[in-house]
């Protein structure tokens, strides 16, 4: 590994620390070398506040700061070069008269995609970009997609028993997964802008889908109910977190997902059930797939999990009695 790529993944790793909280703009990590040096660290903490870049320049002991011209930034993403919430980054880097910058991956934003790379260049500041790209373009799929393909990021997850039944017979509800395997998924939910059931499950489970499990705000709640089957009194709509009601054609996919896209929401939990989740898959709208599967339960005569696609598998984890696959499509 040479020393950018060094530096660019320890710029990962600060920017996985604001997951859960940026969103829907995209985890960013920034670090100042000197000489083979950290000098200064930061990432983006919060929507709406500072970017990595500056906090990464605040973060430079006053004993440090001559350092800074002689110094090397290292950013997983482009920096911004418009005015949004916060002042462009880039001018901030041409300010500080930072000696050079080396950059994960362009922005797909269209108000900076190479903007501020460009910005840099013109203010005679050397950029190399594209180190680690692969992984600084992964840790914001969500941010990516939002943009590039105008829809939230898709994740569907599932619970099923070893003869791949998600519910036992007459929707008997059953609880499939481990306790800690619980405690994953709300971490899960706080990870993510929404999430989304159909009508059938808020009728047989009336889910909270909060994060009470697991420290972390709640994810907007999404309800596909087409026919307006679910009351007033579920507690979907208990007012402890946002809920948005599709019905009618609004509850198909496309204008669904176009809705989301619409109110910001960058990335959606899918927990079920088979209709809605089987629905995602033939119309190959999801982007990432996790299945909790327990093989010492079997459900005889109970539902059966969707029908999976084609796709790749990314890895596999064991919680208790459970293994949890990772697919990508």
């Amino acid at each position: 590994m040479t020393s950018d790529e060094l530096y660019m993944q320890r710029c990962l790793q600060l920017a996985l620390q604001g997951a859960g909280s940026v969103a829907p703009n995209p985890m960013v990590g920034a670090v100042l070398v000197h000489q083979g040096r950290i000098i200064g660290e930061g990432f983006h903490q919060q929507y709406g506040q500072v970017h990595a870049e500056v906090n990464c320049l605040l973060s430079v002991s006053e004993a440090d700061r001559r350092l800074i011209t002689e110094s090397t930034l290292y950013v997983s993403l482009e920096p911004c070069a418009h005015v949004g919430k916060t002042p462009p980054c880039a001018d901030r880097i041409i300010a500080e008269k930072i000696s050079r910058v080396v950059v994960g991956c362009r922005d797909p934003f269209p108000a900076v995609d190479g903007k501020g790379i460009e910005k840099l260049v013109k203010a005679g500041i050397p950029c190399t970009v594209g180190v680690l790209e692969k992984e600084c373009l992964a840790l914001n799929a969500r941010f990516i997609c939002y943009h590039q393909k105008k829809r939230p990021y898709v994740i569907l997850k599932w619970a099923e028993s070893g003869d791949r039944k998600i519910a036992g017979a007459a929707k008997k509800r059953t609880a499939i997964s481990h306790p800690l395997t619980n405690r994953l998924v709300h971490r899960w939910r706080s990870e993510e802008a929404a999430i989304a059931v159909g009508s059938g499950t808020a009728l047989s489970d009336n889910p909270s889908l909060t994060t009470r499990l697991w420290p972390g705000r709640n994810p907007v709640r999404v309800l596909f109910d087409r026919m307006e089957r679910v009351p007033a009194n579920a507690t979907i709509f208990d007012g402890e977190a946002e809920t948005i009601h599709l019905t009618g054609q609004l509850a198909s996919l496309p204008q669904a997902l176009s809705f989301l896209h619409e109110k910001g929401i960058n990335s959606l939990l899918v927990e079920g059930g088979t209709i809605l989740l089987q629905a995602f898959i033939d119309n190959g709208l999801w982007d990432e797939m996790r299945i909790i599967r327990n093989e010492q339960l079997l459900l005889p005569g109970g539902y059966d999990a969707p029908v999976l696609p084609p796709m790749t598998l990314i890895k596999t984890d064991t919680v208790g009695t459970d293994r949890i696959f990772y697919y990508h499509g």
